[in-house]
């Protein structure tokens, strides 16, 4: 049995705790107020996707439940970031909308995201890279309950 094989899942929560503080540090020095890193899926879907999105596309792009999401996007609604809209034709449709606010921290936020994908992947092949996502989206999927 391999040795480490026990450690896999402690890990991965370590990862995760340091990445947000990364985020947390590189957000705080590029002055960007009152974003966390669990708001970074919503504004990079909506960035990709010309800056509207359902309520809906959002959860399943980013993977999170709905409740997640509308919890999300109404702090970022409160800080100016995004807005939410009815659809005229069903109101059961919520679109999410940057902001000039929103948009115009993109290039800042994407100086980040960068860092944080060259900090994560550092010394990595791109064999290797790869591989990592392969098996970490295999333990991932380990997971589904569905």
């Amino acid at each position: 049995m391999n040795k480490y094989r026990n450690y896999i899942v402690g890990y991965i929560s370590t990862t995760r705790k340091k990445y947000q503080k990364f985020l947390e540090r590189e957000l705080k020095e590029h002055n960007i107020e009152n974003i966390v890193p669990s708001h970074g899926s919503i504004l990079s879907v909506l960035y990709k996707n010309n800056g509207r999105l359902t309520m809906k596309e959002i959860s399943q792009l980013i993977r999170r439940d709905k409740s997640t999401v509308t919890s999300l996007c109404n702090k970022l609604v409160s800080f100016g970031y995004i807005k939410k809209e009815k659809c005229k034709e069903d109101r059961r449709v919520t679109y999410i909308t940057l902001t000039e606010k929103g948009t115009s921290i993109r290039p800042e936020f994407e100086k980040i995201s960068k860092k944080l994908i060259d900090t994560a992947y550092k010394g990595f092949t791109k064999e290797e890279e790869e591989m990592f996502f392969y098996l970490i989206n295999k333990i991932n999927k380990n997971f589904d309950l569905e």
